[in-house]
């Protein structure tokens, strides 16, 4: 498969695993936008939120918790944010599902 990250869940791609087990995969984004930023992406090729089907819920509830458990050991006590960009709208630049988990410094809203 040419996706980057099913590239990078397979090894072909060097990374460093933040978490792993038997349904995602947890690195650091290449390109932080805070001191703290994570990408966990299922280890089933998913492009985006909007293609999960109702098989679905179980994955998607588990990368939301593997988020909270990394976000407690890397000590975000004070707070962090979790982001889903879908589509190109929604600034997704990669096809294949993640959740971004930033921390690590006090974020703002509106996001942009």
């Amino acid at each position: 498969m040419s996706c980057l990250f099913c590239k990078i869940i397979d090894g072909s791609i060097p990374s460093t695993a933040e978490y792993q087990d038997d349904r995602c995969y947890a690195f650091a984004d290449i390109h932080p936008q805070a001191p703290v930023h994570l990408l966990i992406a299922p280890r089933e090729h998913l492009v985006s939120l909007a293609e999960a089907g109702e098989e679905h819920p179980a994955l998607l509830g588990h990368l939301l918790w593997v988020a909270a458990n990394l976000a407690r050991k890397k000590g975000l006590a004070k707070g962090y944010r979790v982001v889903i960009n879908t589509g190109d709208d929604g600034g997704q630049t990669v096809d294949h599902l993640h959740v971004h988990l930033l921390g690590g410094r006090g974020m703002t809203w509106p996001p942009g």
